[in-house]
């Protein structure tokens, strides 16, 4: 196995104490997953999709990992199961959402994964935290930088950067 996976994971989430959802998905990431390598700021962004719902928190992580794309999309369905998430509805309410949005510089379409997150350059509450924090680094089939990206991205809703969660003067 290769420790050496690079990944990008887009977190998000709208229901209960959203900050605490966050950070326990984060530990739950460590623990199951792999080290966190760089952390975005987080986001505040109103519901995308499904508008009648409460305003979702968004981030961007980057960790290393020994495991497959599908072994890592198995445990994230797995932390958010263990953190409550119930899918009910396409795009609507939800204590923690954790998509795989880069698995190094991988295309992967399988009936149960598509990497890059295919709609992930036409949301501006992917695309921030993404460039936060890999702002130089190119979309595998876009070939343009998430900075780029997040300049020419079509959508209009507001993604306002609320803290950072490794910013220690908090």
């Amino acid at each position: 196995m290769n420790i050496e996976n690079q990944v990008v994971l887009g977190l998000g989430g709208n229901m209960g104490n959203r900050t605490q959802h966050l950070a326990l998905a984060m530990v739950q990431i460590i623990q199951q997953i792999g080290p966190i390598t760089r952390v975005s700021s987080v986001y505040e962004t109103a519901a995308w999709g499904n508008e009648d719902q409460p305003a979702f928190l968004n981030m961007a992580v980057c960790i290393t990992t020994p495991f497959t794309p599908l072994q890592t999309l198995e445990r994230c369905l797995r932390i958010e199961k263990q953190m409550g998430r119930h899918r009910t509805m396409k795009w609507g309410p939800r204590i923690i959402d954790i998509d795989i949005l880069l698995y190094n510089n991988q295309i992967i379409r399988d009936k149960n994964l598509s990497v890059p997150h295919p709609m992930m350059h036409e949301r501006r509450f992917v695309l921030a935290p993404i460039a936060e924090i890999i702002p130089q680094k190119k979309h595998p089939i876009l070939k343009k930088t998430f900075k780029e990206l997040l300049l020419i991205c079509p959508d209009t809703l507001t993604v306002k950067p609320l803290f950072n969660p490794i910013d220690l003067s908090l």
